[in-house]
């Protein structure tokens, strides 16, 4: 089963892509839904030799679907190591390719909590840091904290903010695992960062029930201090980097 991605989580406190959600539901999108081409369908259901000979007799490995995946985008999502590995023997795939949601390869894996595979992709060329969401959102949001700690240490942004001003931290204490909190903090994530709608990290526990984190949050907010008492230097905290505001926090 399939991880909701940071965007999609994020589609119900209103951070992200109403417009999108609403394509997705429309009649009119239904109506012109095209066919997976063949080497999704191989890539999906993990047909490695059938990927190897689509790819041999020369289509393009960075064909799209209807929503801008590739077939490495599919892999990935569908768990597919076999057609995944077969797909990144190919030169020409293109390890950054980014679809209709804004996400890499990386950020599928990264989500997954799939370390090994994250790996693969960074040594194969796939970009630690993008614009807006990235892989380390999605690591966030996802089961593994070792992925967290292991883009931090390729230099992933501590605190990237999303289109909304959304971090790292802020996904781990909402929709991540804990221990994925506790490795941001070590990093001195910024504790009193703001998204657009006014939500800190200690608001994305509180919304998820964590609310000894929250509350550990706040007083680290408060007395100004990151983790191990490291201090916050002064900032805009409350500005918001993005002009885009959404239109609710609920």
């Amino acid at each position: 089963m399939a991880l909701a991605s940071p965007a999609a989580m994020a589609q119900s406190a209103s951070e992200r892509g109403a417009a999108a959600a609403s394509r997705a539901a429309s009649p009119a999108s239904a109506a012109t839904r095209q066919p997976s081409p063949p080497l999704h369908e191989a890539a999906k259901f993990d047909h490695a030799g059938e990927v190897m000979k689509l790819l041999l007799a020369g289509t393009d490995p960075n064909v799209r679907d209807a929503q801008r995946n590739t077939a490495l985008h599919i892999a990935i999502r569908e768990e597919s190591e076999n057609a995944m590995n077969a797909l990144l023997k190919a030169p020409a795939t293109d390890v950054n390719a980014i679809n209709q949601a804004g996400e890499t390869p990386l950020m599928l894996a990264a989500i997954k909590g799939r370390l090994p595979w994250v790996k693969t992709l960074v040594a194969r060329g796939a970009h630690v840091n993008e614009a807006g969401w990235t892989p380390l959102h999605y690591a966030a949001s996802g089961p593994n904290e070792a992925v967290v700690r292991w883009l931090l240490e390729q230099g992933a942004d501590l605190n990237a903010r999303s289109p909304n001003g959304t971090t790292p931290l802020m996904m781990a204490a909402g929709y991540g695992g804990l221990s994925s909190v506790e490795v941001l903090l070590a990093a001195n994530a910024d504790v009193r960062l703001k998204n657009d709608v006014g939500l800190t990290a200690a608001d994305f526990a509180r919304r998820a029930g964590q609310d000894d984190w929250a509350k550990k949050l706040d007083e680290m907010a408060a007395k100004g201090v990151r983790a191990k008492g490291h201090p916050v230097e002064p900032s805009n905290a409350s500005s918001s980097p993005s002009s885009s505001v959404p239109a609710s926090s609920s």
